[in-house]
């Protein structure tokens, strides 16, 4: 067996490229020095173990790729740092903002800056100049301006949350070159305008959730072109014409929340015999009546239809579907006797009451004329 000697010139060698691979960039240093400057903590924690030289070594939150030694991911979540550190006393917000020196950070892979309460600002426009960038959450701060326009420039971003902050201005109409975007998170923030046209170009979304905005106009039908969603949520926003019948013959849709917003038109029966299992179209301006379509296939953990202009009798086919978990459609103006079967034995009264003349179970019985 040869025996591999090394002279000590290669031997140093070695060592420096071992000791780079396995410390931090003194750009990266620098710039994760400048990022932590810029954030402050009222109570000894995270940042008490940002200490010394080398980040990818002990640094809490921050994780570097094995080979390279770059910095990859940012990962500090309040409640997870908090379990992990075990205060005993309340942890105060962490406070200022997100500095733009983590933009030379050019190989960052995640940022996840989230639950802090306190953090604000902006979030940095140079941020889409990070092309490796995979996934950004920076849930519950109170994070304000824009999302960066040119956030299309991120084409391998497959999560993006920013959820109960104070955002305003628009939703970038690049976002819909993000073809690669899975979980879309924009819930209550001050997000106005339009939902893009081609918002159905995010072909791979599983999720879009965006209630709790300042969002008009109307539901794009591109959207049921998306053939992965299976949760929509564009509740409690200022949307307004009619819901697209298509999105009732989305294959994977369970999760359909419209109510709150000004939707006017009528109820397609493609929703009645859908897959969508969570249906709240409550507390917009629908009219006519409830279709009578219910079937087989009809099953719902949850069917709110409350507070619209409906009309008409309840459905009899209503009865035919295979289970209703929690209805309401109370706030309308139904007439007539509520159907009998199994599928509402246990509703109450709330669930009818507010129409102009339903009666019957669990209501008043009907008269008999």
């Amino acid at each position: 067996m040869a025996i591999l000697w090394l002279t000590p010139l290669t031997a140093l060698l070695l060592l420096a490229v071992t000791s780079t691979v396995n410390s931090c960039q003194p750009s990266e240093l620098a710039a994760l020095q400048a990022f932590r400057s810029s954030l402050r903590e009222p109570h000894d924690g995270v940042f008490n173990s940002w200490t010394g030289t080398n980040c990818c070594h002990n640094w809490f939150g921050v994780s570097c790729d094995e080979n390279t030694g770059r910095v990859a991911d940012i990962n500090l979540r309040a409640g997870s740092i908090y379990t992990t550190f075990e205060k005993a006393h309340t942890p105060g917000y962490m406070t200022g903002h997100i500095s733009p020196e983590i933009c030379k950070l050019t190989q960052l892979s995640s940022i996840s800056i989230t639950d802090w309460n306190g953090i604000s600002g902006e979030i940095p426009s140079c941020i889409t100049s990070l092309a490796f960038l995979r996934i950004i959450d920076l849930t519950g701060n109170q994070i304000s301006g824009t999302l960066p326009s040119d956030i299309g420039k991120l084409r391998h971003l497959s999560r993006l949350s920013v959820a109960d902050n104070v955002i305003t201005g628009y939703i970038p109409r690049s976002l819909s070159n993000v073809t690669g975007l899975t979980h879309l998170d924009l819930r209550n923030n001050r997000i106005s305008g339009s939902i893009p046209m081609n918002f159905g170009n995010l072909q791979n979304l599983g999720r879009a959730l965006l209630s709790g905005n300042k969002l008009s106009g109307p539901i794009p039908g591109s959207i049921s072109r998306i053939y992965r969603l299976s949760d929509l949520d564009l509740s409690r926003n200022q949307l307004n014409g009619p819901i697209p019948e298509s999105l009732g013959r989305m294959s994977v849709l369970g999760t359909l929340k419209l109510d709150t917003n000004k939707l006017s038109g009528y109820i397609s029966k493609s929703f009645l015999v859908s897959g969508i299992s969570d249906l709240d179209f409550s507390h917009n301006m629908l009219e006519g009546n409830i279709p009578d379509a219910f079937g087989a296939k009809s099953y719902f953990t949850s069917l709110d239809f409350s507070y619209n202009n409906l009309k008409g009798p309840i459905p009899k086919s209503i009865s035919n579907a295979s289970y209703i978990g929690y209805m309401d459609l109370s706030h309308n103006h139904l007439c007539g006797p509520i159907p009998s079967g199994q599928v509402f034995d246990h509703l109450d009264a709330s669930s009818f009451e507010y129409n102009d003349c339903l009666c019957g179970k669990p209501l008043k019985a009907c008269k008999i004329h």
